[in-house]
This record gives structure tokens, C-alpha cells and sequence, in this order.
């Protein structure tokens, strides 16, 4: 009788996992100003004004990203010295098999009229599998004070204060975060991921297709009191805010083709605390794991990196110039993004700064009912001089991606992928480094 009983209960915790989840969807409030966490959210950008939702009272939206993947990849560096047996250089051994599943929770409240709250977690994922605060953020499209003049100024005004990821470029608006990995069509994100939360505030005007956005936050992933210690190379000690720009603009040119353009820039002259994070403030990881990473049988792979699998952070942690071009152009099922980037900097023990540049084309095209199949081209490219470098190093990737939306909130995707790291000196691990293969993901978003 008890092993009945047992049986029963956890037949009835099966059956409420699967409907609860899909209740709680179809019953989800409408926030204004909003993006949604499936299908729907795909291709979208900054907010817009007209997107605004009859205030009824205080209202909160949960929602969610999950992913669950698969991985083949293998990796090799033949030409790096000490590349064997136990030695400093060799790779760390991978084989086919499931990474941990990632999770995202979303909590949206509208507060007011024009005036909503954001709270993003992460549940699980790959850089830490514990519970983890991303941001959070208060965005005002409505100010509440009377009076014409207010009125006319928030029609076309919006502010934003808090924690948030920074709005540096269009590429962080489609790529893959922890558990939400909906919006990217592909795995991973650039070689050198423009992504961070700060902590600041932006002001946007919009108007007719134009938007144009100014912030300003700490350049940290995190807030700081800390003093800053002198270094031989640089005595600045000072902590500067980062200070960033964009333009863009958006337009239908009939109902089926859409274009975009926008370019941002993004600056600190001096970061003197625990360094600037705009390259490195990924807090989930990357989607291929533990590719091109150091270590022996027995052992795990080199901490410093092995989050990050696959990327290439240039180290602009002391001061730091980017200016980032995007071009998107979408023509019924056709889509294709492009992104173009430049960036100088350096350390706090440099003295000169160095540069990196990346471009980035992507190719999806979307058929079927209500576009629920692609497929899609990626060629990433990066040029770079590294800390202690005397000359340039270049790493490559291409990716051919396929994906099926079995219903808006419910994605499989797959990836063929091969990444070419050249010009490294022998010295380095990652000289003539590849890696390729193939890594599968399936996706949840509501």
C-alpha cells in the first residue's frame, strides 16, 4: 500500500510539472515595455514607446529559460611545446556527453503607468551552478508627476537605473545568456563577447525610427569601496565611471523587409579597482565546454578560463575604447546580421595600449509555419594583440546552425562548428589550437 501511495504522488508531482508550467504561461500578465522570453522576442531591440499596456494595478509576469545540451566537440594544438603526456601545454581530454542544464528566472512587475521593475537569476549554469542575482533594473517610460510638459517629454523619452547588461552594440540583444539561449540561433556567442551589468543608468529618446541612448555606470560587473593600489607601470589610481553612446535606426521599408543600423561607442579612461569587465562580465559561461583548455588526466582544467571555453578575452581591464557597428536586414524568411568592432586598451601593469578587432556575419533563414524552422551560416573572425605579445594573433570560427520550434516556447537546435586559433606562439597552448564537431541544445522560454 505505502509503494502505492508512492507511486501515486510522485504520478501526480510528474503530471503537475508538466501542466503547471503551461498554465501559469497561458495566465501570464502583459507588462508594457516588454520583450518576451520566446519566439516571439526574437529580433527585438531596445523597447519601443508605442509598446505600452493599460495600467490596472500592480502586476507581476515570472518567466524562464532552460537549456539542456549535448556535445561532441574534440580539440587539438600541434604545434605547442609541451603539448603531451604531463605536459604544461596539454589540452585537458573531452568526450561526448551532456553538460550540466542551465536556468534563468524572470520576474517582470509593473509598478505604475509607464513604469515597470526587471529582476533576472540564474538558477544553474556553467560558470557557477548555484543561485545567482544577475541585475535588476527600473525602467521609466511615464513619469508621475502632472503637467503637459512631462507628458510631451516622456512620449518620446525613456529611463533606465539599476543594475543592468550594458546596451553596448545590438549583438547581446540575440545572444545566448545562461538558460536563455532562445534568441541566438547559433551555440555561442562572438569570440570576444561584448556583454556586461553594470551598474548605472541610460537615458534613450526615440523618434520615428531613430533612437538615440547615453549611460553612464561603474565599468564593473559589481560595485566596489575598495582602495586601489599603485602599480610601477601606472600610478593612476583613479576609479572613472564608463561612459557609452548609441544611435540606431529601425525601419520597415514594406511588411515583410526590415532594416536596422546602429553604432555605439563605449569608453574608460582609467578603471583602477578590480578592472574593467565589458569583455569579461559573462557570469554564465560559454556553450562549448572545456574545449582549448589546459590540463592533465586527473586533473580539471585551468580555472582562469575554463567558464569561458572557446572565447578570447583581449584584457582591457585598466582602460578601455570600442566602438561597435551593427547592420541588421531581415526580408521574409532572410536574415542577416553583421557586426563590426574595434577596440584599444590595456592593463594597469602596460604602459601602451594595445588593439583588437572583430567581424562577425550571420546568415538565418527562417520557412515553415509561422518561420518555425532555420537554418543558418556564422563566420567569426578576430584579430588581437595580447598582454606580453609581440605580434598579432588571429582566431577564426565558422558555424552552420539548424533549429525547430515545436511551439514558440519550445526550441531544438544544432550546431556544426570549427574554430581555428593562428599565429600563436609555440609557447602558448592555443598554437595551431582547433576544435570541431557538433553540440545540440534543447530550450525552453516563457
Amino acid at each position: 500500500m505505502k509503494m502505492q501511495m508512492n507511486r501515486f504522488k510522485s504520478m501526480v508531482s510528474f503530471v503537475l510539472i508538466g501542466v503547471l508550467p503551461v498554465a501559469l504561461y497561458a495566465q501570464q500578465p502583459k507588462i508594457s515595455n516588454f520583450r518576451p522570453y520566446d519566439k516571439t522576442g526574437i529580433n527585438q531591440f531596445e523597447t519601443l514607446k508605442s509598446d505600452t499596456v493599460p495600467f490596472t494595478g500592480l502586476t507581476i509576469r515570472w518567466g524562464a529559460g532552460f537549456t539542456q545540451q549535448y556535445q561532441n566537440l574534440k580539440h587539438e594544438n600541434p604545434s605547442a611545446l609541451n603539448n603531451t603526456g604531463t605536459g604544461a601545454n596539454r589540452l585537458y581530454p573531452v568526450a561526448p556527453g551532456f553538460m550540466t542544464a542551465q536556468a534563468n528566472l524572470y520576474m517582470d512587475a509593473q509598478l505604475a503607468d509607464g513604469i515597470k521593475l526587471n529582476v533576472t537569476s540564474y538558477l544553474s549554469s556553467r560558470h557557477h551552478n548555484e543561485y545567482w542575482v544577475k541585475g535588476g533594473y527600473i525602467q521609466f517610460d511615464k513619469l508621475p508627476f502632472k503637467g503637459k510638459t512631462w507628458d510631451d517629454i516622456m512620449k518620446v523619452v525613456t529611463l533606465k537605473v539599476g543594475h543592468f547588461e550594458v546596451n553596448y552594440g545590438d549583438q547581446h540583444f540575440r545572444r545566448s545568456d545562461g538558460g536563455q539561449t532562445l534568441y541566438n540561433p547559433f551555440m555561442d556567442n562572438h569570440i570576444i563577447d561584448q556583454f556586461a551589468t553594470e551598474i548605472g543608468g541610460e537615458v534613450y529618446v526615440q523618434k520615428g525610427g531613430f533612437t538615440g541612448m547615453v549611460g553612464i555606470t561603474n565599468g564593473m560587473i559589481k560595485g566596489h569601496v575598495d582602495s586601489v593600489i599603485a602599480t610601477a607601470a601606472d600610478a593612476n589610481t583613479n576609479r572613472n565611471p564608463s561612459l557609452y553612446f548609441k544611435g540606431s535606426y529601425d525601419t520597415k521599408l514594406d511588411k515583410n523587409v526590415r532594416l536596422r543600423f546602429s553604432v555605439s561607442h563605449y569608453t574608460n579612461s582609467s578603471q583602477a579597482g578590480s578592472g574593467l569587465t565589458l569583455y569579461g562580465g559573462d557570469r554564465t559561461g560559454s556553450n562549448y565546454q572545456n574545449v582549448m583548455e589546459k590540463g592533465v588526466p586527473g586533473s580539471l582544467p585551468a580555472s582562469t578560463g575554463i567558464a569561458f571555453s572557446g572565447r578570447l578575452n583581449p584584457g582591457f581591464s585598466k582602460k578601455l575604447s570600442a566602438t561597435m557597428f551593427n547592420a541588421f536586414f531581415k526580408a521574409y524568411g532572410l536574415e542577416i546580421f553583421g557586426t563590426y568592432e574595434t577596440a584599444k586598451g590595456r592593463t594597469k601593469a602596460e604602459t601602451e595600449s594595445r588593439k583588437a578587432n572583430q567581424f562577425v556575419i550571420e546568415g538565418v533563414y527562417r520557412f515553415g509555419k509561422d518561420e518555425n524552422l532555420f537554418v543558418g551560416a556564422k563566420y567569426n573572425t578576430v584579430k588581437a594583440r595580447l598582454a606580453g605579445y609581440t605580434a598579432d594573433i588571429k582566431v577564426n570560427r565558422t558555424a552552420f546552425a539548424a533549429g525547430w520550434f515545436l511551439t514558440k516556447n519550445v526550441l531544438m537546435k544544432a550546431e556544426i562548428v570549427t574554430q581555428k586559433y593562428l599565429d600563436f606562439p609555440t609557447t602558448d597552448f592555443r598554437s595551431s589550437g582547433k576544435f570541431n564537431g557538433y553540440v545540440i541544445e534543447a530550450i525552453v522560454g516563457f
